[in-house]
């Protein structure tokens, strides 16, 4: 398999100089999906904090796309092609849908911003006909495809999907995973996928982690983790793979 398109290595990462995160090793490819699961707790926010430079490494460090990115700030880390999808405030919903776009453009010129609306509401032409209405008056599944849309006004190389589907009924959170994101993979992005819907998104997945007290407990590809009878067995096992981790030392603040 090619070099990952996002490596995190030996990650430790928490608040006030406190790891919850402990020795962390992760790794998206380009076209592929990385689901992350694990029980509430298990530390999957703080990770997603801490790939997209929110929170500070305390050990370990992040390479993206061949470079080091372990010190660099939320906004260089952006604008260098990591998208991220909350799993709430996803969008502005005073603003209307093409206002939502035009926010997502805001690092492009005004006539390259013009056009990548254009291509945004052709490739979600659901979008299309609803432009002029505020993200307030969207359903559940018109909001998080123009929350995706929004995050692929930069055009990212990896797009961090923070729990898609919470909120959504089945029907619409199975169309949510098997046609947008399986259709962001296909056209050769990364995708770091967060998900409680583990059953669901297994489906999807190339590659699966269990986070489990900010440790990884388990990782494999995608047909082993589904092909496990009980994988939410996984999140309670006392026995974790790899060991216990140990915290280093706080950096000073």
């Amino acid at each position: 398999m090619p070099e990952a398109l996002l490596h995190a290595s030996g990650v430790f990462a928490g608040y006030r100089g406190a790891a919850i995160l402990r020795g962390v090793d992760l790794s998206v490819h380009e076209s592929r999906i990385e689901l992350v699961v694990g029980p509430n707790g298990a530390g999957k926010s703080t990770l997603v904090k801490a790939v997209i430079g929110e929170l500070p490494l305390l050990g370990g460090r992040i390479r993206f796309d061949g470079d080091d990115i372990s010190g660099w700030d939320e906004e260089r880390r952006a604008a260098r092609g990591i998208g991220y999808i909350p799993q709430t405030r996803d969008v502005f919903p005073t603003l209307t849908v093409v206002e939502n776009l035009e926010v997502g453009g805001y690092r492009l010129s005004r006539r390259a911003c013009r056009e990548a609306v254009t291509a945004m509401l052709e490739r979600f032409p659901h979008l299309r006909a609803l432009r002029h209405r505020r993200a307030s008056q969207l359903s559940g599944g018109e909001r998080k495809q123009l929350a995706i849309a929004r995050a692929l006004m930069a055009d990212p190389k990896l797009l961090i999907l923070d729990e898609p589907t919470a909120g959504l009924a089945p029907k619409i959170a199975h169309s949510v995973l098997e046609e947008l994101v399986v259709g962001l993979a296909e056209l050769g992005r990364g995708l770091l996928l967060i998900e409680q819907r583990v059953a669901l998104a297994a489906a999807i997945a190339s590659h699966v982690t269990v986070l489990v007290d900010g440790a990884v407990r388990y990782a494999a590809d995608g047909d082993e983790f589904r092909a496990i009878p009980d994988p939410s067995a996984l999140f309670f096992s006392t026995a974790a793979a790899g060991g216990q981790a140990t915290a280093p030392a706080a950096k000073p603040r």
